[in-house]
């Protein structure tokens, strides 16, 4: 996940996994958009706090994105990540446990934050170690408390702040567009896997940003 500068000329896609999913079928799905356009980072976010199921997901995600070199990390589990063999962790409570998870796991795993959409936290997440910090959601979404992430805070970040950006939550076509020339990754989970085609939904989604 690092980036030589901030404010890029091209983003990069980040793809976060379904809360829920069929072992059966998603390793095979997500495979398949690896091997058809380049991510930079596979997020396992599952809704289940079902230790075991979790762990069969990793394993199954991990042997498709290690396979492909592509860096695969796990929402908020940080006690997982070495256990599963994984490169790291996205951290869902802003700053709070970035030094805690930094020191557990060593300078080399990925720590990554969401942040809402509070500058402050973002940056005492990047000044406790986070590899990169995500804001969101971007678009209009039930869940929540009704707070956005709105283009001046990425145009703000991209100026002043070193550490890598992450826009993620209810993208649309028009909101990429809007923030590409802001943001390092765009993070897409159902953005693309609730559609009946997701490579398709992706490409589209990469074009618009490059456009």
């Amino acid at each position: 996940m690092a980036n030589e500068q901030n404010a890029p000329d091209t983003a990069q896609f980040y793809l976060i996994s379904p809360p829920e999913f069929e072992l059966s079928q998603f390793p095979d799905q997500l495979a398949k958009v690896l091997d058809s356009e380049e991510i930079s980072c596979v997020r396992l976010a599952m809704a289940s706090h079902d230790e075991d199921r979790i762990s069969r997901a990793a394993d199954a995600l991990r042997d498709v994105c290690q396979s492909r070199d592509v860096a695969l990390v796990i929402d908020s589990h940080i006690q997982l990540v070495e256990r599963l063999g994984l490169d790291g962790v996205h951290l869902l409570d802003s700053a709070r446990t970035v030094r805690h998870a930094r020191k557990e796991l060593g300078a080399d795993a990925i720590v990554g934050a969401f942040c809402g959409a509070s500058n402050h936290e973002g940056m005492s997440a990047g000044e406790h170690g986070a590899d990169y910090v995500s804001f969101g959601p971007c678009g209009q979404t039930p869940l929540g408390d009704g707070s956005r992430a709105e283009a001046d805070l990425f145009q703000w970040w991209s100026e002043m702040i070193e550490v890598p950006v992450v826009a993620e939550g209810a993208l649309s076509q028009e909101i990429v567009a809007t923030l590409a020339p802001f943001v390092d990754f765009f993070g897409v989970g159902n953005e693309i896997w609730s559609k009946d085609a997701p490579l398709e939904a992706l490409r589209t989604l990469i074009a618009t940003s490059r456009a």
